[in-house]
């Protein structure tokens, strides 16, 4: 099947509410867009897919926040009483 065939099997299946059918073929359509032959994407088994949650950080991860490395201290806070103002006293 090309990847149009797909495409109009996975919208009827979605219209008929078989979202299983509709979740199958729409890894067959990425893996075709991905470069597999046809046969190999018709035969891949794809309930083992993970996909990226919305709202996750950078790609390939599902972390929500960023971790510092090992040994990493923040920087001293700056002292609001010295911002702006010479140390060497007046000149």
């Amino acid at each position: 099947m090309t990847e149009s065939d797909l495409r109009a099997a996975m919208e009827a299946a979605a219209a008929a509410l078989d979202f299983e059918t509709a979740r199958a073929l729409r890894d067959q359509i990425a893996l075709l867009r991905g470069g597999a032959d046809p046969g190999t994407a018709s035969d891949a088994d794809t309930d083992g897919l993970i996909r990226q949650r919305p709202g996750a950080m950078g790609l390939g991860t599902s972390r929500q926040q960023v971790t510092p490395p090992k040994g990493w201290t923040p920087p001293p806070r700056p002292d609001l009483m010295t911002r702006g103002r010479s140390r060497r006293g007046k000149a």
